[in-house]
């Protein structure tokens, strides 16, 4: 069955936050933060019994927690500088606190997976007023890592992956890599990079959180389209970032993105395929735009793109 996600956004998770997405049809939440479990920021990795604590209180009012962030290796742990061990033995403790708490996912996020000097960023403004993020491609040129370094790059993801996947598999928690956003050219989980993770590591607890707007910024509709048949075909579509966007990459050097409703993608097309290869995971709105009249929590924005994809779902069942 697929279902629906969000993000706390680091709201204050208050049983009138958790009772307003439930209403509005949420099953699930995604902590996207990697500092936001119980304990993370006093000792480097989170605490069990808060992790569980916070579980039955979600369950309690409607809400499964579906997927956790672990601590992000940093430049200390990339680099190899002093630490970089005690960062790794802290993400290691991290996903084995959260495979024992039954946490279904765990995302691990790395330094220098994308290059942000590549890109400008702004704000663009759509129908109604409502802003959005978008970015173009920088009009100046910047350095790039070399070959080289991409290759120490990866060499660190495979020493940390070693450690991590046979406590992955011990405990059934499924562990999830999202795409570099953006997506250039020789992004470490970009297009090429990011099968790369599962040639490496083949184990059935390695593979996505897919993200179809980071994606379609690279190439639009029918690259989405032909990875959610390979990816699913495959099993390795843990769940999924629903978001929609106007250009890429590859069409115009830029992109925009937007509600779901008012980009280049067709969201019920792309939901067709992702029931046609089996998903039944989670589905998340991911980046919400400013509505105007919206607050901080961005509740109108989170109502319209919960209440979409719901009505997404409806017509698949009919």
């Amino acid at each position: 069955m697929i279902r629906v996600s969000v993000f706390s956004h680091h709201a204050e998770i208050t049983d009138t936050f958790i009772r307003q997405r439930v209403a509005l049809g949420a099953d699930a939440i995604d902590f996207g933060g990697d500092t936001e479990m119980p304990g993370v920021r006093e000792h480097g990795y989170p605490d069990l019994e808060g992790v569980l604590a916070l579980r039955r209180r979600l369950r309690s009012l409607g809400m499964e927690i579906n997927r956790v962030t672990l601590p992000d290796f940093t430049e200390v742990f990339m680099q190899e500088k002093a630490g970089a061990e005690d960062e790794l033995n802290n993400v290691c403790k991290a996903l084995e606190v959260f495979g024992r708490a039954r946490i279904p996912i765990a995302r691990q996020r790395f330094e220098g997976d994308v290059f942000k000097q590549m890109m400008e960023r702004y704000q663009t403004s759509h129908r109604g007023g409502y802003r959005a993020r978008a970015e173009t491609l920088a009009r100046t040129p910047v350095e790039l890592p070399s070959r080289a370094e991409l290759d120490r790059w990866w060499s660190r993801f495979c020493v940390a992956f070693e450690r991590l996947v046979p406590i992955a598999e011990e405990y059934d928690i499924k562990l999830a890599v999202h795409p570099s956003d953006t997506p250039n050219v020789e992004t470490p989980f970009g297009g090429i990079g990011f099968h790369r993770v599962i040639d490496a590591f083949p184990s059935p607890n390695v593979g996505y959180v897919y993200c179809i707007g980071t994606r379609a910024e690279a190439g639009g509709s029918s690259l989405v389209i032909d990875e959610i048949n390979h990816y699913g075909r495959k099993g390795k579509i843990f769940m999924v970032h629903m978001r929609n966007v106007r250009g890429s990459l590859a069409s115009a050097g830029a992109y925009e993105e937007t509600l779901l409703d008012d980009g280049d993608l067709n969201m019920a097309k792309i939901l067709r395929e992702l029931h046609k290869v089996g998903f039944q995971g989670y589905i998340n709105p991911d980046h919400i735009p400013t509505i105007p009249g919206d607050n901080k929590t961005k509740d109108i924005g989170w109502g319209y793109s919960i209440g979409y994809i719901k009505a997404l779902l409806a017509g698949l069942a009919g």
